[in-house]
């Protein structure tokens, strides 16, 4: 997980198919919600409201996220 770079476009998962692997992040950094694809998250598939950071391309369908990284949102919740 990290801090939100003040650099980096973040946004919340908005809907994710897990048989798929693939979702939509909400995101105040751009006009479209950008689409998703597992293979670009570190770790378990996102949950629906779950903060990430993200570099944003344009792909063949629309916009992309790459390199999504959970953002810390200090719920402080232990193991």
């Amino acid at each position: 997980m990290l801090q939100r770079s003040p650099t980096m476009p973040s946004g919340k998962a908005t809907f994710f198919h897990d048989r798929k692997g693939y979702g939509f992040l909400e995101t105040t950094d751009a006009d479209d919600d950008p689409f998703s694809h597992l293979e670009d998250i570190d770790g378990p598939e996102p949950q629906q409201g779950e903060e990430f950071a993200f570099e944003i391309e344009e792909g063949p369908r629309g916009l992309r996220a790459k390199q999504l990284d959970r953002i810390e949102t200090g719920g402080g919740g232990g193991t």
